[in-house]
């Protein structure tokens, strides 16, 4: 692997994009940095995180075995490998908020934005960004976030968090490179949060229903069991899961 640090960036994602646009990194470029001034997660959200509190991770990852119409199975295998390190630490109730969020119980940990990188209509690689919450104690104006230390009262080495996430980015690449989609598929629906639980949805137009979330499509839509009692099936720019 070949690790970057960096004190402080404007968003580690773009450094990794702006690489890309000269020549593709080497696979497993590692680039994580103290403080990020403009973060991003998805739909454009900013991300804000304590510099030097938390661990603010790009890496890239090349892809070329996948379709494109298989990208979101980078999303699904990503967000594995991130449960399955939290799971060393003990970290309880760990839950994959759809498509990427990672919760324990109701709180968000940590948030992920995935780029691909595709030319001439052909997946090359992909760019992974994931701020995830290490040590940092306040969160005043996100009530519905929280931190590894918060939950455990441990204060964590982060370089030894990213490299056993690391270790887990490798044992998930490798299964989708062998196309084990269905295990990883099943996994990921196994830890979905409020899966199989009437839930409230909202409309990019603001209103909301009930539904239950019954999985995802291999393309990443959410399905939903709703009111009328047919299963729909919702993208990203549809519909949001309300807590």
């Amino acid at each position: 692997m070949y690790i970057i640090k960096l004190n402080a960036i404007d968003s580690t994602n773009t450094y990794l994009k702006s690489l890309a646009l000269v020549a593709l990194p080497k696979d497993y470029t590692v680039v994580m940095a103290e403080s990020q001034t403009e973060g991003r997660g998805q739909m454009g959200s900013l991300w804000r995180a304590e510099a030097g509190k938390n661990l603010t991770v790009s890496v890239f990852k090349k892809v070329s075995y996948l379709k494109i119409e298989q990208q979101f199975y980078i999303s699904m295998a990503v967000s594995l490998a991130i449960c399955k390190a939290l799971k060393t630490l003990k970290i309880p109730k760990l839950h994959i908020k759809w498509p990427n969020d990672i919760l324990s119980a109701d709180k968000k940990l940590c948030g992920i934005l995935i780029e691909n990188v595709i030319k001439n209509n052909k997946m090359q690689g992909t760019i992974i960004g994931f701020g995830l919450n290490v040590n940092q104690k306040n969160y005043n104006e996100l009530p519905q976030a929280s931190s590894l230390s918060l939950l455990t009262g441990v204060l964590y080495n982060k370089d030894e968090i990213l490299s056993d996430i690391l270790n887990q980015f490798q044992y998930y690449f490798k299964m989708l490179e062998a196309k084990k989609f269905n295990e990883i598929k099943f996994e990921y629906e196994t830890l979905l949060f409020r899966k199989e639980k009437p839930s409230t949805f909202k409309t990019k137009d603001n209103t909301t229903f009930s539904g239950i979330i019954k999985g995802v499509t291999e393309n990443g839509m959410l399905n939903v069991w709703t009111e009328d009692e047919i299963i729909k099936t919702f993208d990203l720019k549809e519909v949001s899961l309300l807590y």
